[in-house]
Parts: structure tokens; sequence; C-alpha cells
């Protein structure tokens, strides 16, 4: 994937850097996703797809906070994404996300962004798992 043509596309969306508490952030980015989410649902559900685009871009907005925040990264807008050096992703990423953003305004994209997060959401609980179990063992 050519992550140069992501840039100027990152450039126009508002994105946050993160706080210190990672957890709560997540937090709040999913059931802020999960709002657009909804309301992309009702546009589709109507066709409307002229209405969708500015939901799909915020809702890309989120799901890449979401990709750095959960590999503990902070957003950088100016830089390509780095994705062969991310712990954490979703399977064949890079290839997913160039539809994505290729057509951001079809239906497709949206199913597509939805289970992006979806897997990315059950990749980041795994990931904290992991580091719980790990901790846990070397505080015996």
């Amino acid at each position: 994937m050519d992550n140069q043509k992501i840039i100027p596309f990152l450039e126009e969306l508002e994105l946050e850097v993160q706080g210190e508490n990672v957890g709560v952030a997540i937090s709040l980015l999913l059931s802020d996703w999960e709002r657009v989410k909804g309301e992309l649902e009702t546009f589709y559900r109507n066709r409307d797809q002229k209405s969708t685009l500015q939901l799909m871009k915020k809702g890309i907005g989120f799901f890449i906070q979401f990709l750095y925040w959960s590999n503990d990264r902070k957003v950088n807008s100016k830089e390509p994404i780095p994705f062969n050096l991310l712990e954490i992703k979703p399977v064949n990423l890079d290839e997913r996300f160039t539809y994505i953003l290729s057509r951001p305004n079809l239906f497709h994209s949206y199913r597509q962004l939805s289970e992006l997060f979806t897997e990315q959401e059950k990749l980041f609980a795994k990931k904290n798992i992991t580091k719980k179990r790990l901790s846990q063992k070397g505080d015996l």
C-alpha cells in the first residue's frame, strides 16, 4: 500500500492525541464510533449515500486513532501509517484500508470499517489480558 496517499486524507481529519490513560481514551473513542455507526446505518438503510461521506471520514479517523493507541503509538497525521511496524492489527489491513479509503461512501466500505473495528477490539482485549497475566506473574 502506498501510504503517501493516506497523508492528505489524514490531514483533513481532526485526530486527537491520546492522554495519559489510554484505556479511558479508547473507551470514549469506541462509544463515539458506536454513535457514528448508528447514524451511518440509518443513512445506508435509507439509501442516502450522499450523506455518509463526512461520517465515514469521522469513522476512519476514529479507526486510525484506535489503531495507533492500541499499539501504544501517538497519532501523527504528517507521516504514513507504519502498518508493518504495528504489533496488533487486523488481517490484511493494508488491502482492506486501501479499499475503504478509495470508496469511503459505499456500504461495503462501511461494513469493512465496522469489521476492522471489531477485529481490532478483540486484538486489543487479548493484548491487555496477556499484559495483565504477565504482570501478575512478575508480582509473584
